[in-house]
């Protein structure tokens, strides 16, 4: 059993689309260990606690310095016994202390179609009004494994959306999240429970045929 630990800032809707999905059994052989936040009001911390999963705030403003708060997040993800963390809408830099104790063991939900609309200052609502500015026909989201780059790690799925008339950056970023990101975001997850990819030579590759 995959053993997840689900790290998030705010309300959580991917959270609860993986919730979801397993509860359903669409997503097998996996299960959320802990829920970890760095904002003590994020109602994902709610749903965790709905759901019967542990939830708890790990915040920076909480210890004296980044390295202290670096090690309580090791510390805490160590506790729980977690096999993946998944990165769900967490709006806090992944320490590197945390990315090489976890190598090929973090992954994150991207709302853009990777390597478009993505690195500093690409997150949440800024990524869709990045893409009607510059007026892109397709968008979508990226589920991808975590590195020390900002956005570079291997790619684990994308799916495409279409951008349509009149869309405003809220109404793009529903429609990605509902057509998309909670579409990939369980799947890669059990993709990974279930050892059906692995990590070689940088790039996602399949263990047991068509991914």
């Amino acid at each position: 059993m995959l053993r997840i630990g689900v790290c998030v800032s705010g309300g959580g809707t991917n959270l609860q689309a993986v919730i979801d999905k397993i509860e359903s059994g669409e997503v097998i052989n996996a299960e959320i260990a802990v829920v970890v936040s760095n904002n003590p009001g994020a109602y994902a911390l709610k749903r965790a606690e709905k759901h019967g999963i542990p939830a708890v705030c790990v915040s920076p403003k909480s210890f004296e310095s980044r390295e202290a708060f670096n090690t309580a997040l090791v510390d805490t993800m160590d506790s729980f016994r977690v096999d993946l963390i998944v990165l769900a809408g967490y709006l806090v830099v992944i320490p590197p202390v945390l990315i090489e104790r976890y190598r090929n063991k973090i992954i994150n939900i991207h709302p853009s179609l990777i390597p478009s609309f993505c690195g500093t200052g690409n997150y949440g609502l800024t990524v869709h009004v990045n893409a009607l500015k510059r007026g892109v026909k397709v968008t979508g989201a990226t589920v991808h494994f975590v590195d020390e780059g900002t956005d570079t790690g291997p790619i684990i799925l994308q799916k495409a959306v279409a951008v349509e008339d009149g869309d405003t950056p809220e109404i793009l970023q529903r429609r990605v999240m509902e057509q998309a990101e909670w579409e990939i975001l369980p799947r890669a997850i059990d993709l990974i429970a279930n050892q059906k990819i692995r990590v070689a030579d940088g790039r996602v590759v399949s263990s047991q045929g068509p991914v």
